[in-house]
């Protein structure tokens, strides 16, 4: 397994609720350096300023979705190839699509528990 469990995680869900169930979910995991934004433009504004190992991020969104947040961190020189996983509530191939296109690692369906996330995580970290 070669996931740092030391390094930044920036978990991106407007609903508060949400954001306090994946922290939860990576605490259980062992992550201890978590950090959240409310929306895409709150993340990319954290994402300027430090530099993240993993970016978890919904979906749905306002102002900035985060498939919009996707775009720009691909486009970002000094973040394009930090690790990004999806999360929405929604499973629609043509958002799975989009989004693999836009260059997201991987994708959560809501509601998952901590060996999915762990699953996911491990997936986009591979050996």
């Amino acid at each position: 397994m070669s996931v740092d469990l030391s390094m930044p995680v920036l978990v991106v869900d407007d609903y508060k609720t949400m954001i306090r169930i994946i922290r939860n979910l990576l605490k259980q995991l062992g992550f201890s350096n978590v950090d959240d934004a409310s929306d895409g433009k709150a993340a990319l504004e954290k994402l300027n300023g430090k530099k993240y190992g993993l970016i978890i991020s919904d979906w749905n969104m306002e102002p900035m979705t985060g498939y919009e947040l996707l775009k720009e961190v691909r486009t970002n020189e000094t973040m394009n190839r930090t690790p990004f996983i999806m999360v929405t509530a929604e499973s629609k191939t043509e958002n799975v699509i989009a989004a693999k296109k836009a260059g997201v690692n991987n994708y959560i369906v809501k509601p998952f528990n901590a060996a999915t996330l762990k699953q996911k995580i491990d997936a986009v970290f591979g050996d």
